[in-house]
């Protein structure tokens, strides 16, 4: 889209997470809800946010049921705590799937019926009011960006895996706290941090007239570009961990933009199957799609390929899908997705969601379902 909107208080800095305290207080929360995961109660993250909270005299409730892709079913659960405890704001603590659970739940506290009435391509963006509890979100990977986007990715009890879309979803105040990072596995930092490198190129590639979005998107590939390898072989550099966090909240910020067939594709079989992570999707969808949109730029003056080599270290446009290729094989992605089980029979299933997504009319080059399948094909 080519509106240019944004709003939030973003904190991003080690030692962030300080700022906890103060955030509550300014959006008068008194009795929190913590939206988490069982794996970051096993790694004691949550421990340190309930100490920040014991601190500040916060009363709070937890849910720490959030499944790897959050569900109409948790989201449920955890509106249920927050409603039977009196719970007056919400704390979202994880990666991507927790912070879109509890974008969730804050939608499910003021607003009646079914998840999907609200769901974007169920024309139900409009219907999400203000009437929503202030929500803090602390990210605890660097992929999605969530905790500075309007929008969350949810699979309904229908099995489609939606996005929901309106500006009073963005969190009130992000505390981006790459201390939060520091012993994030090799395999999830490649994965996620790959996440945020999608956003950066679908967006800026993306056909919309936004160049705030276009300048913050090409800063936040340059970041990751140069980091996620440092961050997947050293957990502990510090300077990586920063700037992929940056290049996490930088692809979110611009991609009000817009995406395309990457996440469409994503989506559709992360819906299917959601066992399968998002961010490892995208970095083996992300090189056939490049390959394909490069036929976009051929009737336009300005080569959106070459600038994002440039800032890739590569001379040639043509030249990125195979870099992304070798960057997923040197910090351990599967090379395709047979490696994950998938199946060309699934094709019809994965197609038929794809050209439904949210992200596919953003696309810079129209896609049809022809189209879909040879990108399916070559990234088997």
């Amino acid at each position: 889209m080519s509106q240019i909107i944004y709003l939030n208080q973003v904190h991003i800095e080690f030692g962030a997470l300080s700022h906890l305290q103060n955030s509550c207080v300014q959006h008068k929360i008194d009795h929190a809800l913590i939206v988490t995961d069982p794996g970051i109660k096993a790694v004691g993250i949550l421990d340190k946010v309930l100490l920040q909270c014991a601190a500040a005299g916060l009363k709070v409730s937890v849910f720490d049921q959030t499944p790897s892709n959050p569900t109409e079913r948790a989201v449920h659960a955890a509106r249920a705590i927050y409603v039977e405890q009196g719970c007056n704001g919400l704390i979202a603590l994880g990666g991507g799937s927790a912070l879109d659970c509890a974008k969730g739940v804050a939608i499910a506290v003021h607003h009646p019926g079914p998840l999907k009435t609200y769901a974007t391509i169920e024309g139900g963006s409009t219907k999400i009011t203000a009437n929503l509890p202030p929500l803090i979100a602390i990210p605890t990977t660097a992929g999605t960006g969530s905790e500075v986007a309007r929008g969350a990715i949810i699979i309904v009890e229908d099995g489609r895996k939606l996005g929901f879309h309106n500006w009073h979803l963005v969190p009130k105040t992000a505390l981006l706290d790459p201390e939060l990072t520091l012993d994030l596995p090799p395999k999830l930092t490649a994965a996620t941090g790959m996440d945020a490198i999608t956003h950066c190129m679908e967006t800026f590639i993306s056909a919309a007239f936004n160049p705030p979005a276009d300048g913050i998107a090409l800063d936040g590939l340059s970041r990751g570009w140069s980091c996620i390898e440092r961050a997947v072989r050293d957990g502990k550099d510090r300077e990586a961990r920063l700037n992929m966090m940056s290049a996490s909240m930088q692809g979110a910020m611009a991609f009000q933009k817009g995406l395309g067939c990457v996440h469409s594709l994503s989506h559709s079989l992360g819906g299917i199957d959601p066992r399968l992570h998002h961010g490892t999707l995208n970095a083996i969808f992300l090189p056939a799609v490049l390959t394909f949109n490069r036929e976009a730029e051929s009737v336009k003056r300005e080569s959106r390929m070459q600038r994002m080599a440039a800032v890739m270290g590569l001379e040639n446009a043509n030249d990125i899908p195979l870099a992304v290729k070798e960057l997923n094989a040197r910090i351990g992605l599967p090379s395709g997705l047979a490696a994950l089980g998938v199946k060309a029979n699934q094709f019809p299933d994965i197609i038929r969601g794809a050209m439904a997504d949210h992200c596919h009319p953003t696309n810079p080059r129209p896609a049809t379902a022809a189209d879909y399948e040879s990108l399916l094909a070559a990234s088997l």
